[in-house]
């Protein structure tokens, strides 16, 4: 898979040691920055790329992770899933069909978050789920606008 990644400066030397990890679990990077103080800026971008089917799924990074799940929740397409545990990077994908987790680097150490992004990227969504009509009305509603 394709993924994007992308953070604040505060996190920059988190998602330095996520990118090689990554491509260590046979994925592909797109380093969307970190350099920008203004975090929203580049959770916008990385999500309209993981929106636009450009990346498959992406990884947002800053203090808490809990601006760039905002931000990035904010682009059509974009579903953006705060982990804080190994249960909820599996759910963000199979229960809630998220393409984006976000993490805090302030608040998650960073041999926690490579097992967050494994487990996140091991897991595939089942549109024969129980979950799949509950993310189909999000989906529904968000094309309503």
């Amino acid at each position: 898979m394709k993924i994007a990644i992308g953070c604040d400066p505060n996190a920059t030397e988190y998602k330095e040691v996520l990118i090689p990890y990554i491509e260590e679990l046979g994925h592909e990077c797109v380093d969307f920055g970190s350099d920008d103080p203004i975090y929203a800026n580049t959770a916008i971008r990385l999500a309209e790329s993981v929106a636009a089917g450009e990346c498959d799924r992406g990884v947002l990074i800053c203090g808490t992770g809990i601006g760039v799940s905002i931000a990035a929740n904010k682009v059509k397409g974009a579903y953006a899933a705060l982990v804080n545990n190994i249960y909820q990077a599996q759910r963000a994908q199979l229960s809630n069909n998220a393409n984006i987790i976000t993490m805090g680097a302030q608040v998650t150490g960073i041999e926690l978050a490579k097992c967050f992004v494994k487990e996140y990227l091991s897991c595939t969504f089942d549109p024969n789920s129980r979950s799949a009509p509950k993310v189909a009305r999000i989906t529904e509603y968000e094309n309503e606008k």
